[in-house]
């Protein structure tokens, strides 16, 4: 039992919620495990093995139906998880955390509100905000018990958001170094990017928002 939360991995009293899962970015292992607090289920995608000296690579990512499966433009999710599985099988060794915090941690009813707030001239923060809600309301503690499960504990970490980064070490993960996923910009989600960068800090250049 991890010290971080109240995390179990599903499985059935003889079979383990964990599988071989052939994918175009290579043959991963996938693991399944239950928040017991809120029910959800959380994915690890391993590729290699998880222990040695060096940082594993690790993308954190959280759920976002609109852009991991019907390829929304309006934000940059689904480049960042293509990319992200990419860069773990272009090293040949790594870990992503596919997390269940639709929308930033609201969940999907509100984040389509939140879109629809967006639609008539809000940004993505005080879309959020104008429904009573936070901004941004992931906590990772779920992923460092993820990543302990894991036998992971220094990581080279794909992000673009120093809160991720200072949470994973509030955790006891060592976050060795950040790694930039900047990719998927393009004029339909310039503006939310832009907003993420100057209103909540998320580290991207300028230039590379042109």
């Amino acid at each position: 039992m991890s010290k971080n939360t109240d995390l179990k991995i599903v499985e059935d009293s003889s079979i383990p919620s964990e599988a071989k899962l052939p994918t175009s970015f290579g043959e991963f292992k996938i693991r399944v495990f239950k928040e017991e607090s809120t029910g959800f289920d959380h994915v690890a995608l391993t590729l290699g093995e998880m222990e040695g000296p060096d940082p594993v690579l690790v993308r954190v990512h959280s759920e976002c139906l609109t852009g991991d499966a019907f390829s929304s433009l309006r934000c940059d999710c689904g480049p960042q998880l293509h990319a992200a599985l990419n860069a773990i099988s272009d090293r040949g060794w790594g870990c992503l955390l596919y997390l269940r915090q639709e929308g930033r941690g609201i969940g999907l009813h509100a984040k389509i509100q939140a879109y629809r707030l967006q639609d008539q001239g809000a940004d993505t923060l005080d879309a959020n905000l104008m429904l009573g809600l936070p901004g941004d309301s992931r906590d990772y503690k779920i992923a460092a018990s993820m990543l302990e499960s894991l036998k992971i504990e220094r990581v080279s970490l794909l992000t673009n958001n120093p809160d991720k980064i200072g949470q994973l070490k509030e955790y006891g993960i060592e976050v060795f170094e950040r790694v930039p996923l900047v990719v998927g910009v393009g004029d339909s989600n310039r503006s939310y990017l832009e907003t993420k960068v100057g209103r909540m800090g998320h580290s991207i250049e300028k230039d590379e928002l042109e």
